[in-house]
């Protein structure tokens, strides 16, 4: 079950440091009970029955399976999945959901794969942090809770795209279940809607229960798709809640709404879809749901386009009290200028921490955009990622301490069996009326160990930092760049390139206004001269850790860089990278460190100034 929570509890009791013994037996008799109807869930599928890798496991089932003793064999089965279950991959996986993608998909053959029965969609994700995009089954099962309270009308940004449908034929050839292959993030909203992909030519007359029409998320072209449902949010002024998986996608639209502002209202005026690109396949299902709406347009016109005015946006929706999007890691670089746009009255929050692979945490806090209490409908232990070791040291949620940091694995309903997700979480506390773990996202691991004794790269831009003497994470490279935005200006997106010979670190910026113009929710402040970030930034990167200057010193590191990008450019990279991939519009992510020498000589076409010392050739990333 996916549970988003619009409004989460306004005051959640304070977190507790430690486990008192009895949260610890509450705790362990509750994930233990997930875990046990997990197994009993999933042990007959093909995926487990199938790999090799569940071999020492299958041999500790068919020894229990004769136990008579049923809570025996209970405790007995629990402790021999700590035994007997290995960290399993995405390399165990793949040859199993292929099987979901061939041109020929019978019912015998992946039926019950991962999970009883067959999965509700595929999703495919966006291969921001690896070279090629991965497929996960998602198994809808049980309730699906998304009715927000609220006394006016929901704004979400939703795409309904999908890369093919799976056409899943019985014995006799004819089509048992349409199954579609889409960003994890269409899929849900098509489960939280009901939306079934094969009654699409029925679904896209629609008008939905949020401001945009069904038709507006089969849109592909990311600027039309973006500013149509801006089009569809202004001419509603009883907005309650706006939803966006990501900041950087509100960014996108508030920004687009800026540039459109006298085409956008014009249109609401006078009822007439305006003629973007990439629209026309929906525009007879779209103009039925637009009327002519002349006293909105006047009420607009009246507002302005005041986006250098604090509280912009809160005028144009006055009813607006709550924005829900994801915002920890890097998308926090977005929410100085969200907050400035809607002032300090709209609240902003989580609609929680989920990922391909399994619903990691809900919000816990409304007040913190990374707190989440772990979700109870998987089962999770944590790799310490100061001292790795195997399987059977996997430290369980009850084993937690506060402050550490640890790397997440997960056996999901929907069949994954302690997978590694890659993402390292810190612990930040504990529920005081259950004892369930309270978690901040920190980075993502591209491989497993932070370990100088078992070192695998922790991501590109670590090896080029352990290579100079010491180690950089992708949370160093993060907090950096966001240390000098007293310096810099507001920062709206940034990434990383590495330059593998001078072992120089570059940064790629989009500033918000102008360069030392910092965004707050009330004023703007000029800080000091930008000139001055790039030694403010080798400051930070010695602060966070003290072997970078030792590296600096003996000329194995050159300073970093900052370059400056156009306004506009990770807008338009995400446009230019969905037209590359054909992925849909509500995914698209910027890596950290961009890897990708294709992505890269597209970007560093936009650098429109460079701050700092030496610079970082295109030549050198081939």
């Amino acid at each position: 079950m996916y549970l988003l929570v619009i409004v989460p509890p306004s005051h959640p009791p304070q977190p507790v440091e430690t486990l008192s013994p009895d949260l610890i037996a509450i705790l362990k008799r509750r994930t233990e009970g997930t875990l046990l109807s997990l197994i009993k869930k999933n042990k007959d599928t093909r995926y487990f029955s199938e790999s090799p890798v569940f071999t020492g496991f299958h041999t500790s089932l068919q020894n229990l399976s004769k136990e008579g003793n049923d809570k025996h064999r209970d405790d007995a089965l629990i402790e021999s999945f700590y035994t007997g279950v290995p960290f399993t991959s995405y390399e165990s996986y793949e040859p199993f959901i292929n099987k979901f993608l061939e041109s020929s998909c019978q019912e015998k053959d992946v039926e019950n794969m991962f999970s009883p029965g067959l999965p509700h969609a595929i999703a495919v994700t966006s291969s921001t942090s690896s070279g090629k995009p991965k497929y996960f089954a998602q198994y809808s099962y049980g309730p699906v809770s998304y009715t927000p309270k609220c006394g006016g009308k929901i704004c979400q940004i939703f795409s309904l795209l999908y890369r093919q449908v799976t056409n899943v034929q019985g014995d006799k050839g004819d089509t048992i279940k349409k199954i579609p292959v889409a960003l994890g993030t269409a899929n849900i909203f098509r489960i939280w809607t009901g939306l079934e992909v094969d009654n699409d030519q029925l679904n896209i007359k629609l008008a939905g229960s949020h401001t945009s029409p069904i038709a507006v998320g089969f849109i592909s072209e990311f600027r039309s798709f973006i500013l149509m449902h801006a089009l569809f949010a202004l001419a509603e002024c009883e907005i309650d809640i706006i939803i966006a998986s990501f900041s950087t996608t509100l960014l996108d639209m508030f920004l687009y709404m800026e540039e459109e502002w006298d085409i956008l209202v014009t249109s609401i005026d006078s009822g007439e879809l305006p003629d973007w690109t990439g629209i026309d396949h929906v525009r007879e299902y779209l103009q039925p749901h637009f009327p002519s709406r002349p006293e909105r347009a006047a009420e607009l016109r009246a507002i302005g386009k005041a986006s250098q005015h604090p509280g912009w946006l809160a005028k144009v929706w006055p009813m607006l009290r709550g924005v829900s999007t994801i915002a920890s890691g890097v998308f926090a670089t977005a929410i100085p200028k969200i907050k400035h746009y809607f002032g300090p009255d709209v609240k902003l929050f989580s609609h929680g921490y989920f990922c391909s692979e399994a619903p990691v945490g809900l919000v816990y806090d409304p007040s913190d955009m990374n707190l989440f209490k772990l979700a109870s409908t998987e089962f999770f232990e944590f790799i310490d990622v100061d001292n790795e070791g195997t399987a059977s040291d996997l430290i369980r949620p009850w084993q937690v301490n506060i402050g550490k940091l640890y790397e997440i694995v997960v056996t999901a309903h929907k069949g994954l069996w302690r997978y590694r997700i890659g993402d390292v979480i810190e612990i930040a506390g504990f529920d005081p009326d259950d004892g369930t773990p309270l978690v901040r996202f920190v980075e993502r691991r591209k491989y497993a160990s932070l370990s100088r004794l078992h070192f695998h790269v922790l991501m590109e831009i670590s090896l080029v930092a352990w290579l100079a003497g010491a180690i950089l994470t992708e949370r160093h490279v993060t907090n950096a760049i966001l240390a000098v935005q007293d310096t810099l200006g507001s920062i709206g997106e940034f990434t990383a390139v590495i330059d593998d010979y001078s072992k120089c670190i570059g940064y790629l910026v989009e500033i918000q206004g102008d360069l030392g113009m910092v965004f707050t929710a009330t004023i703007l402040d000029k800080g000091p001269k930008a000139d001055e970030a790039p030694a403010q930034l080798l400051v930070e990167f010695f602060r966070l850790n003290e072997e970078f200057r030792s590296a600096f010193d003996s000329k194995k590191m050159k300073p970093p860089t900052i370059r400056t990008l156009k306004t506009g450019t990770f807008r338009e990279y995400r446009r230019w990278k969905i037209e590359m991939t054909k992925t849909g519009s509500g995914q698209v992510k910027v890596p950290v460190v961009m890897r990708d020498s294709i992505a890269r000589e597209w970007i560093l076409q936009w650098v429109e100034r460079e701050l700092g010392y030496g610079s970082i050739s295109s030549e050198s990333h081939q």
